[in-house]
């Protein structure tokens, strides 16, 4: 018998990277997985979590029935089953406490699911809750905040042009190992191999030597969390020895002379002892920027997940600002993205700004950012009676019991919950909590655009993955499970008829943005329904789009879908003034609340540097905790270690590979010693989603190794004052030796 053999192209919903796949299938089976050589994108890159896609498709864990939870025991039941237990309990939830007695809470997941993405604001609308939370608050909403201030959009992300730069200054980032974030940038190695053979330079500063020193030309340790007074030695240098060279931003730059006389007091000198780098090399740093015509300066997560994260990631680019390098060939530009994107919509080059701070949450009385509270309020504003107690949640491709601190209080906060409805893949450390779980479709059974990524990419194009393998009979579109979910909230009940409610608002949408043409789009959009249909829109009216007729020849999603390794858009070009949505139309170089911030920054200069402290650590086969189920990713080497300096191991008495008690006050782990020189004495560190040791779990694989929660040791109550981030890295420990 011959084989029913077949070819199919993918988007690698993996990592940030988002790669292009080729997929060999035999009788609707995947049995082979390699890198798309024609992909505009990524040119062929495969890294190993693409392997991936196949155990994560066949994983006899992940979740293809609904489940409802009966007498504290899951049931698997139908659809309308599901949909049914959610109308009899939601909305009397709501009825009884009001909009906000509902809470949601989105996972990295979401961004890589066009239906999630594209459909989790109208399910916002419907349920009118300010309790709202994600993952962006432990890991990159200060970036958000600081791009928002100075460029009037929270997405409007700068990201290096590193296949046209010459010199690339990083801080608290791996794209060895992630491939990018907050930058798509896929085979990282491959353009950094391009960079020195050029007669680039590449300098990490990093309190480990990272996989991504290993391909640099110089790398410099720093003290974990002081960051930002090593960007302040910086910018302070480039006033001081007169270096600043605004060039072609020179009139759109506001707030200059306030940042410079801002940073007075903060010469590196001054700065030296406590972030552990030296003054000389800060001012040399600072003039080969300077000098350099094509540089940049790029910080991720590290930089991020600080009690000074916002000012770190301002600092950033004020440095790539007044070097010259802002919107400049082979320095940090911003991307052109084909669709959904706020800064190629409305007015080029002025708007409204951002707006943060619209309401507080009701315990600890932080502030809103980007619509959302700070993800380590939700344990709190559940537990914590009276009134605007949440009472129910919707958690959409999260595991936050893992992946925020202090998850023990968080997972007790859960059982307390009167109703909780998850939608996942599995069967994990929070899903277990829920009473309904709704299970999500596999990467290969959807269709899939990058809405978020390729707005962080390297080099403008777009790409479109249609379904791989046919889901199963009567399984619905995610984006179909997030209206059904928004009819029971707005009361239609859950036999609503959903098509006509997408219809309804898409209709409101064209007559809105498109007047008098509106008739005709809609004509044009009839054919398609659903995520399908949005991204049509945004295609077509995008800046590459047609225009629905007006400009022949432009992106339409009929012409991404005849071209499935992608179309290219050409390299990042000038975007100032026009990506520039902030109420006087320049980059505002010094928003007033974060010159404000730096008298923290300068009674902190005289704290004690603490004994030992602990960091997190990204590796290159667990991006995400669910990828720990997976036997392609799982096997090899024990990878939940700490990693501990020998200095470090010698004066506590750790052994390599022996077991260690680290404690931060009351919390404790136990975790695997790992003795490694790649660690900045006084530095530990422990790589992060771990703890699958939970019970209600159904995670096999995972369960085998199930390594230590890092987050466990962790304070829900410290965060970035500024946007409410979690501060995950540099906390004072204790480490002792276990027999």
């Amino acid at each position: 018998m011959t084989l029913h053999t077949a070819s199919a192209h993918r988007i690698c919903p993996f990592c940030e990277a988002a790669c292009g796949l080729a997929l060999d299938l035999e009788e609707r089976k995947v049995v082979r997985i390699r890198g798309d050589a024609k992909d505009v994108f990524s040119h062929g890159f495969l890294c190993p979590k693409a392997i991936g896609l196949k155990d994560l498709h066949d994983d006899p864990d992940r979740l293809r029935t609904p489940l409802i939870k009966r007498a504290g025991v899951f049931m698997e039941a139908s659809w309308e089953e599901a949909y049914a237990e959610i109308e009899r309990r939601l909305p009397s939830i709501i009825a009884a406490g009001g909009p906000n007695a509902v809470a949601t809470v989105l996972g990295n997941p979401v961004s890589h699911k066009m239906g999630l993405s594209l459909y989790f604001p109208p399910l916002a609308r419907a349920l009118g809750t300010r309790n709202m939370f994600s993952a962006s608050s432990v890991d990159q909403i200060p970036k958000m905040l600081a791009c928002g201030l100075m460029f009037g959009s929270w997405m409007s992300v700068p990201v290096p042009d590193i296949e046209r730069s010459d010199f690339l200054l990083m801080l608290g980032a791996n794209p060895m190992v992630s491939n990018g974030s907050l930058w798509t940038v896929p085979d990282f190695r491959g353009k950094a191999k391009a960079l020195r053979a050029r007669g680039g330079q590449i300098v990490v500063i990093d309190p480990r030597r990272t996989e991504t020193v290993a391909v640099a030309d110089v790398h410099h340790f720093i003290r974990p969390g002081a960051d930002v007074f090593f960007l302040l030695g910086i910018a302070h240098t480039l006033f001081d020895e007169q270096l600043v060279r605004l060039g072609r931003l020179d009139g759109h730059v506001a707030g200059v002379a306030e940042l410079g006389a801002a940073l007075r007091a903060f010469a590196p000198e001054a700065m030296a002892g406590r972030c552990g780098i030296g003054a000389a090399t800060m001012r040399e740093l600072a003039r080969t920027l300077a000098a350099t015509p094509r540089a940049a300066v790029y910080g991720r997560i590290g930089t991020c997940t600080q009690q000074f994260g916002t000012l770190c990631s301002w600092l950033i680019d004020v440095i790539n600002v007044l070097s010259g390098h802002l919107d400049e060939e082979g320095g940090a530009m911003f991307p052109k993205a084909a669709a959904f994107a706020a800064n190629t919509r409305g007015a080029p080059g002025a708007g409204r700004g951002i707006v943060s701070g619209r309401y507080r949450s009701r315990v600890s009385g932080v502030p809103e950012m980007l619509g959302e509270l700070p993800l380590t309020c939700l344990a709190e504003e559940i537990d914590t009676p009276g009134p605007g107690q949440i009472k129910a949640l919707i958690a959409i491709g999260s595991n936050p019991v893992l992946s925020a601190p202090n998850g023990a209080r968080l997972a007790a906060a859960l059982d307390g919950l009167d109703f909780m409805v998850s939608m996942d893949i599995y069967l994990n450390e929070t899903s277990r909590h829920a009473d309904v779980i709704l299970p999500g479709l596999s990467p290969l059974e959807e269709a899939h655009y990058d809405v978020t990524f390729t707005q962080f990419s390297h080099h403008n194009h777009a790409r479109y993955s249609a379904p791989v393998l046919a889901r199963a009979p009567g399984q619905p579109e995610e984006w179909e499970s997030m209206l059904r979910i928004a009819a029971i909230a707005m009361g239609l009940g859950a036999q609503a008829d959903i098509g006509a409610l997408d219809d309804a608002a898409l209709e409101q949408e064209v007559h809105k943005t498109m007047g008098a043409a509106a008739p005709a789009v809609l004509a044009a959009l009839a054919p398609l329904k659903g995520a399908e249909r949005k991204l049509e829109l945004a295609l077509r009216s995008g800046p590459y789009g047609d225009q629905f007729g007006a400009q022949p020849g432009g992106l339409t999603l009929a012409r991404l879908k005849a071209a499935p390794s992608g179309i290219d858009l050409g390299p990042m070009g000038a975007r100032i003034p026009e990506a520039l949505r902030t109420a006087s139309g320049n980059i505002e170089l010094a928003p007033q609340m974060l010159l404000d911030d730096l008298a923290r920054v300068q009674a902190d200069l005289a704290s004690p540097v603490p004994d030992l402290v602990i960091i997190g650590r990204r590796q290159l086969r667990s991006n995400n905790s669910w990828m720990h189920n997976l036997p392609v990713l799982a096997k090899g080497a024990y990878r939940c270690t700490a990693l501990v300096h020998p200095h470090d191991a010698a004066r506590l008495g750790l052994a390599d590979g022996a077991r260690a008690q680290i404690s931060n006050g009351a919390r404790q782990i136990v975790a695997q010693v790992e003795v490694s020189d790649d660690m900045m004495p006084g530095v530990v560190s422990l790589p992060h989603g771990w703890g699958h040791d939970l019970p209600g779990t159904q995670l096999g694989v995972a369960a085998e190794r199930p390594g230590v929660n890092l987050n466990a040791l962790l304070d829900e109550n410290l965060r970035d004052p500024l946007s409410g981030n979690a501060v995950l890295s540099g906390i004072a420990i204790k480490m002792q030796a276990l027999g």
